[in-house]
């Protein structure tokens, strides 16, 4: 198991293209499924006349899928909280020096 000494390998700074692109798709597949009727499927191209045809035609899956998204999201968090504890790092602690070591 890890110390504390070498326990900030474990934490490190995500990329911002990733954190831009999931955040980007959660929001839209946010719209998509509770608010289908106000997007402006003609303005954006093929993405628009893709997510139409869902929309129409697999509503349950994409409602669905937007569950099991946020399910798998909210799994993951718990998961890593339970390896934390196990590898007896502290979580305020690894927080604290990720966010101290982004600001340098």
């Amino acid at each position: 198991m890890a110390t504390a000494a070498g326990a900030t390998a474990y934490f490190q700074r995500g990329s911002l293209f990733w954190f831009t692109v999931i955040t980007l798709s959660f929001g839209y597949h946010t719209w998509v499924v509770f608010w289908p009727q106000s997007i402006p499927y003609q303005s954006l191209g093929p993405l628009g006349s893709f997510t139409q045809y869902l929309v129409d035609h697999h509503h349950t899956l994409l409602s669905n899928g937007y569950w099991l998204a946020w399910l798998i999201h909210v799994g993951e968090s718990l998961y890593a909280i339970v390896l934390c504890k196990q590898n007896e790092l502290r979580i305020q602690i690894k927080l604290r020096k990720l966010i101290l070591r982004d600001m340098e």
